[in-house]
């Protein structure tokens, strides 16, 4: 098993699990109700800043310094 990684680190065409979103309670709950959370595959569609991300049939665009506390497995996908 792979250590974590931040999501940040994702290269484009990746598919990731989410292993955890560090932050406060706030930073937390904005991505839960984006679909950001524990368990949740993403793929990388564009890295750098801005990132786009999948997240199921959605497209979500983020600054880079959004996604740094998105700690995400590599070998589960």
């Amino acid at each position: 098993m792979l250590p974590e990684i931040p999501l940040s680190m994702v290269q484009s065409g990746a598919v990731v699990r989410i292993s955890q979103i560090v932050g406060g309670c706030d930073d937390v709950k904005r991505m839960a109700e984006l679909g950001l959370q524990s368990g949740t595959e993403v793929e990388m569609l564009q890295s750098g800043s801005p990132c786009i991300l999948r997240v199921g049939q959605s497209k979500l665009c983020f600054r880079q310094s959004d996604i740094l506390n998105i700690l995400v497995n590599t070998d589960e996908t």
